[in-house]
């Protein structure tokens, strides 16, 4: 199959399950979110929002929206007609706006709606985000946002596109929202730390189960996918996309290369997804970061946390927990992260809403997005390959990950 044909083909792939310019600068905190958004007491209008992916997040995430007060959920699409009915009688969608199928997106584009939920498999946000944005519609858009390099560059395009078309482009991460991390994160801006010298992350998480049967249509059943690199990018780029947004956020900037290992344990496999990645990211200044991830029964709790030694105090950030800052004259006691997956949600979804109505389109949050996933997927590389890789050579190699959808339904 020509990459045309690729493209063309995977078209759309609804269901969804989470747990959701080259160089450009990562944002701070406060131009990504506003610290506590609150819902508008008055709101100016509704949104009318078209969901892309009927799955477990897509619709949890649809009930937020709802709940907010400034959206009417008009439409649905997912690859699965059972799926987008479900969310089309939970929110009183019209029959006649529920659309599934590889090109169910297009057809609820052409619906009417002003905004889309992109809450799908990973593999193909890329493609969903930028026809959406040619269609004139505000994203927002679950993480990651990309599983390659060139899905990657395609998002960096599709966030200058949106930015020249006047509309908002936003990506749901949570852990930029939480008070306390902010005040952690902007004192590392700040010089809290000293001279920064090295950093230490996780993002571990319990097994992934993968399905026997591994035809295409099973495997984009929900969750099925996670275990598929082509659709989930794999569990680094899947799951510790959120340490390495915080690590990205905390520090500034992205890695210049990697080295690492990585192994593929579970008894049976039957994906080609890697449960072990161990890899050392190094910075241009010299700065040195270890990041583990793991999707095995060892812990009862799942882990997403960043540590950052300066040389005169150090950090930890907290998707669960506790952050705080430690040594120095910054010093900060910090305190528990509260409920951030639904919070940090409910925050984005009230952030999204002001941006869209307030005209907001610096969209800075697609531009971390983009150094998330090239970090990610140069993590990847560099582990599978077994040896030190550049940024710049995944950059410049450009290779799409392929997944073949001949027997999908159009």
């Amino acid at each position: 199959m020509n990459s045309s044909q690729d493209v063309s083909r995977r078209q759309f792939l609804g269901t969804a399950l989470a747990s959701t310019v080259i160089g450009s600068a990562i944002q701070t905190a406060n131009s990504q979110v506003t610290e506590s958004v609150p819902i508008p007491p008055k709101l100016d209008r509704k949104i009318k929002l078209g969901l892309i992916g009927c799955g477990v997040r897509g619709t949890w995430l649809a009930d937020l929206f709802k709940k907010h007060g400034g959206y009417e959920i008009h439409a649905t699409a997912d690859y699965f007609q059972e799926s987008a009915d479900k969310a089309g009688d939970t929110f009183g969608v019209d029959k006649s706006r529920r659309f599934s199928g590889l090109s169910a997106y297009q057809r609820l584009l052409e619906s009417g709606v002003e905004a889309v939920s992109v809450v799908n498999v990973p593999r193909f946000h890329a493609t969903h985000a930028r026809a959406a944005i040619e269609a004139g519609c505000h994203v927002y858009a679950a993480k990651p946002v990309a599983i390659d390099a060139p899905s990657a560059l395609s998002i960096q395009a599709t966030g200058k596109r949106a930015t020249e078309k006047k509309l908002v482009y936003f990506v749901d991460y949570q852990m930029p929202t939480d008070p306390v991390n902010i005040e952690v994160v902007k004192r590392i801006h700040q010089g809290a730390l000293g001279n920064l010298m090295h950093i230490d992350s996780m993002g571990f998480s319990s097994v992934w189960e993968d399905p026997a049967d591994t035809s295409p249509e099973n495997l984009i059943r929900a969750g099925n996918w996670m275990t598929t690199i082509p659709l989930s990018g794999d569990f680094i780029v899947e799951y510790s996309i959120h340490t390495i947004n915080t690590v990205l956020w905390a520090v500034g900037k992205r890695p210049i290369k990697a080295t690492g290992k990585t192994r593929r344990c579970r008894p049976n496999a039957h994906g080609d997804g890697r449960e072990v990645y161990a890899i050392i990211y190094e910075f241009e200044d010299g700065l040195v970061w270890t990041h583990r991830c793991q999707a095995l029964k060892n812990v009862q709790d799942s882990l997403i946390r960043c540590e950052i030694y300066g040389d005169t105090a150090y950090a930890q950030i907290n998707y669960w927990g506790k952050s705080y800052l430690r040594g120095g004259k910054m010093q900060f006691g910090g305190g528990p992260i509260d409920s951030l997956y639904d919070q940090g949600a409910v925050r984005n979804v009230a952030t999204f809403y002001q941006n869209v109505i307030s005209n907001d389109f610096t969209n800075p949050t697609v531009k971390q997005a983009v150094d998330d996933a090239l970090t990610a997927v140069l993590g990847r590389e560099a582990a599978a390959r077994g040896g030190e890789l550049t940024m710049e050579k995944i950059i410049a190699e450009n290779l799409a990950i392929k997944f073949d959808t001949k027997s999908l339904k159009a």
